[in-house]
């Protein structure tokens, strides 16, 4: 792997997870020390990290990890109401029911993964690989390779709100029976309650997180 790619992804995973907090200024000749690459490899991977929108240009000296306020968090729940409810129906209309009628019943047994994890797991990792399991499943069944890539980019950023909100099981649970309702409806192959099932699901979780 180059020295960009692998700078590009240690800072990608440390914005995401928290580690490098909104605010936090990404200096040259710190980064390239504390990741072992030179500056050039580093000036590529922060160039990236600008194009997803996780950093931003800071006086001349580097970049500065972009913040994330309501109208941020509102906007990005603007496109993914476009692209996700798309993607919804899209599934549905070409997606193997079977496939959605496990991922259904998975969710309808998530409390026990969301009650569970609470002690020994507060990141609740299991249960937002179930979420992810879902998502990649919808973006297969889609089969649009320009509205996977443009999912992926919203889903990054989506990473850092869910990061840096508190977690709620209470919404949790809420939302393990709105994603059974999302995959149930996507393999009854109804295109219009999936899409409509996600846009619920979507507004709610605006809700909680502003």
């Amino acid at each position: 792997m180059r020295a960009s790619d692998r700078a590009y992804r240690a800072l990608r995973e440390d914005i995401v997870a928290g580690s490098l907090l909104p605010g936090t200024v990404l200096g040259e000749v710190e980064q390239s020390q504390r990741l072992g690459i030179s500056r050039t490899p580093l000036r590529e991977a922060l160039s990236r990290l600008t194009a997803d929108g996780l950093t931003a240009p800071h006086n001349g000296r580097g970049v500065v990890v972009t913040s994330i306020s309501p109208e941020t968090v509102t906007e990005l729940f603007e496109l993914r109401q476009a692209l996700e409810c798309k993607a919804a129906a899209l599934a549905a209309t070409r997606g193997e029911p079977e496939l959605f009628t496990g991922l259904r019943r998975d969710f309808e047994q998530a409390a026990d993964l969301i009650v569970s994890e609470t002690e020994l797991d507060p990141s609740r990792s299991a249960y937002y690989a179930l979420v992810a399991r879902l998502d990649e499943a919808i973006d297969t069944a889609a089969a649009n390779t320009y509205l996977a890539q443009a999912l992926a980019n919203v889903r990054l950023h989506l990473a850092r709100v869910r990061r840096l909100a508190k977690d709620n099981p209470r919404r949790l649970l809420a939302t393990a029976g709105e994603h059974a309702t999302i995959a149930s409806a996507i393999a009854a192959r109804d295109p219009a309650l999936a899409s409509a099932a996600t846009s619920v699901h979507l507004h709610k979780s605006l809700e909680h997180f502003l």
